[in-house]
């Protein structure tokens, strides 16, 4: 072990999900959802993320896709005040439906974490009605639990 070691990062490489490198508490990677690479975060101990995460993590394409129309109603109701004081000068779109305020929405990362003692996934979105926040989808297991209204990415 060489005198300079502890400075090297620690890096995890998944063969499903890619590397990941430990930063800031917790394992940071990317995966590919909604059709862009967005940040992943992960739980986990200092040598490793941890299985559950992991397991999670490996699933999240195929669950999120199953996921999506719960997010996309959070997100409608999340947007309907903002519509009711939007006044004339506004830019915010005018959305009727559910998928319509998904499709003005951008995803920014992805996080598998402890919540309140559950590993607790949370798909942070960008909207176009509220530029001023990032909002949080978060799930545990399959069961939508919330959308955080102002969140920061982990």
């Amino acid at each position: 072990m060489g005198l300079f070691d502890f400075l090297k990062p620690v890096v995890h490489l998944d063969p499903a999900l890619g590397p990941f490198q430990r930063a800031r508490g917790a394992w940071r990677g990317s995966i590919s959802l909604e059709g862009a690479a967005v940040p992943l975060v992960l739980d986990g101990s200092s040598k490793a993320p941890s299985e559950a995460a992991l397991s999670a993590a490996r699933e999240l394409v195929a669950r999120h896709r199953a996921r999506r129309p719960a997010i996309e109603r959070a997100l409608f109701e999340h947007y309907a005040p903002h519509a009711e004081s939007a006044d004339a000068e506004s830019t915010a779109p005018k959305l009727a439906t559910p998928a319509e305020a998904g499709a003005h929405a951008t995803l920014v990362f992805v996080a598998l974490l402890p919540l309140g003692g559950a590993l607790t996934t949370e798909y942070g979105y960008t909207v176009a009605w509220d530029e001023e926040h990032t909002l949080g989808a978060r799930f545990v297991g399959e069961r939508f639990v919330e959308l955080n209204g102002s969140v920061l990415a982990p």
